[in-house]
Parts: C-alpha cells; sequence; structure tokens
C-alpha cells in the first residue's frame, strides 16, 4: 500500500499542485483543507483509474472517499483483490 500512497502523491504534487518536490504526508487533507479542488479530483480519479484499472464511481467522488491518500490507497486495495 506504501507504493500507491507514494504513486499518488507524487502524482498531485506533480501534476495538480505543479510543485514536483513536495511531501504529501498519506493523512493530510486533501479536499477538505482545499488543498486541491473539485475538478482536481477529477483528475485524480482519472489517474487511479488508468494506473490501477479500478473504477471510480462518481459518487466517491468526495471528501468522504477521497480526503486523503491512505483513504484512497485502501478503495483501491480493495477494488484490486
Amino acid at each position: 500500500m506504501t507504493d500507491i500512497i507514494s504513486s499518488l502523491a507524487d502524482f498531485i504534487a506533480s501534476k495538480i499542485l505543479k510543485q514536483p518536490g513536495r511531501a504529501i504526508s498519506p493523512d493530510e487533507p486533501l479536499i477538505s483543507s482545499g488543498l486541491i479542488d473539485s475538478f482536481s479530483l477529477m483528475d485524480v480519479a482519472l489517474f487511479v483509474e488508468d494506473a490501477y484499472g479500478v473504477r471510480i464511481e462518481d459518487t466517491e467522488l468526495n471528501a468522504d472517499t477521497f480526503d486523503n491518500l491512505t483513504q484512497l490507497a485502501v478503495l483501491i486495495e480493495s477494488r484490486r483483490s
């Protein structure tokens, strides 16, 4: 799961935030803190679907599912098994 978290953090830092050197901790709030917005959330969902072959439902694009990297990694792992 740490590989998934690392990959997600790298994607968000470089592609969404345009700050490739920025560290994002696994439990750092992404949506509720305003770090990423709803448009960026869609980009993250598309990345997850492409990179991990899992489907993200539109109803899951919210802070309950996507607010930190750990939550997202757990969702990915549950869909992959």
